[in-house]
């Protein structure tokens, strides 16, 4: 009970005149603010990344000079020591860092100067000296090369690339410059049927081929435009026929070989829909009076229609047609009766050879494939006697003996030299 009442009493104690005690606490806050700022004790503040203001390049720009900053030395990280109530105002945007190039040494190396608007005590970076890659200044144009990337649509080409300039001039340190090979962009054509152009980034390459990245070079453009041409693909046939005659003895085979046979051309859509072939006209193929394989070269780019194009690449358009040409070749056959038959005789007829004729000689000449290989057993004959009457105009067929043309059963290709009758015995059967 005594200790509960001691509590009692030492919490009536501790809050009796709370508010004159906390008015002690707040102007105990104040006098320590007013004692802090009447001393201002000095404190250090840091920024990073402030850049370094090069001043007066013009001066190694005068002398045909160029320069590049090395390591990133012209950014720096500035401490500044100043009094509190100041430290707590400065801004990035307070601080300047200058190096001024008319000082450049000769390791090439320019002293920072750091300025501030406030009073400090002190400012200092973290290094001293911007320190620089100086040459001399070289200019060069170099030849811009393009590179389409991707594959247009199937049934689609490339046909041509435009770039709006083909020269780009580079400047920048000598060393760096004479690395410098070509000039290069890249577009894309993937899945392309249509002409397309865009405005592309020009990028440096060395000899190896490899991307110069180098900031110290500039360049007269940084970007050209480039149209690129895209066309429909079609294969078609060459189609080639000859005009003339070989000479006497003489045959066209019949087989015109053109190499290449068939060629790729490339238009819209709408020019290559009504092309199936090229044809070449007959008086480029002349074989009058040929007694071997003739053989000619021909531009067909002068025979394709309007607005179309050879599509193969390396292709100039010269094609080889060849006729072939071989010596006619005689035989002379002698067919036995017996491999004559007469047919097609009249109601009430009879007829067949007469016996004074045994044989019967058939000449036929051709091309050696042709003619070669027809022999006296092969080669069958017909007597019609209908179709003889139909074309003697004959209505009524009498007995009595008749020259009738027998029909041989040779190939088209071969020529017969001359009509060979058969001596038919027309009678009426005995009863």
């Amino acid at each position: 009970m005594e200790r509960k009442e001691q509590g009692r009493k030492m919490k009536k104690k501790l809050f009796k005149n709370w508010g004159l005690k906390l008015a002690s606490l707040v102007l105990a806050c104040i006098l320590w603010l007013l004692v802090v700022r009447i001393d201002d004790p000095t404190k250090p503040v840091t920024f990073n990344n402030i850049k370094v203001k090069l001043v007066n390049t013009e001066l190694l720009d005068q002398e045909n000079k160029v320069y590049e900053v090395l390591d990133h030395t012209d950014t720096v990280k500035v401490t500044i020591n100043a009094p509190t109530s100041i430290a707590e105002q400065i801004r990035p945007t307070d601080i300047s860092a200058e190096a001024d190039i008319s000082k450049l040494t000769d390791i090439n190396t320019v002293a920072i100067n750091y300025y501030i608007n406030y009073e400090v005590n002190d400012i200092q970076g973290d290094h001293d000296v911007v320190r620089l890659s100086v040459e001399d200044k070289k200019s060069k144009w170099v030849k811009l090369q393009y590179r389409t990337v991707g594959e247009v649509a199937d049934g689609y080409m490339v046909a041509n690339v435009s770039p709006d300039q083909t020269l780009v001039e580079v400047t920048g340190p000598e060393s760096v410059i004479d690395q410098v090979s070509y000039a290069g962009v890249d577009i894309g054509v993937t899945g392309a049927t249509n002409d397309l152009s865009a405005n592309v980034e020009v990028q440096l390459y060395d000899s190896e081929g490899n991307l110069m990245e180098s900031s110290g070079i500039k360049k007269n453009v940084d970007y050209v435009h480039i149209a690129v041409d895209v066309l429909a693909v079609k294969e078609v046939p060459i189609e080639v026929t000859p005009m003339g005659n070989p000479a006497k003895g003489y045959l066209a085979t019949g087989e015109i070989e053109c190499e290449p046979s068939s060629v790729k051309i490339a238009g819209s859509s709408y020019a290559l829909a009504g092309i199936n072939k090229i044809s070449i006209p007959e008086d480029k193929l002349d074989i009058t009076d040929a007694t071997e394989n003739v053989v000619e070269v021909i531009n067909i780019k002068e025979y394709l229609p309007e607005n179309v194009r050879l599509a193969t690449g390396g292709f100039g358009g010269k094609i080889q047609a060849t006729v072939y040409v071989e010596p006619e070749i005689q035989k002379t056959l002698e067919i036995p009766a017996e491999n004559i038959a007469v047919i097609n005789i009249p109601e009430g007829l009879q007829a067949e050879l007469s016996e004074d004729e045994l044989t019967y000689i058939l000449k036929v000449s051709g091309l050696g494939e042709i003619i070669n290989p027809l022999t006296v057993d092969s080669l069958k004959g017909t007597v019609d006697i209908a179709a003889w009457m139909l074309e003697e105009e004959k209505e009524t067929l009498h007995t009595g003996n008749y020259k009738i043309p027998i029909l041989f059963n040779i190939p088209e290709e071969a020529k017969q030299d001359k009509t060979v009758y058969a001596g038919i015995v027309v009678s009426k059967p005995e009863n």
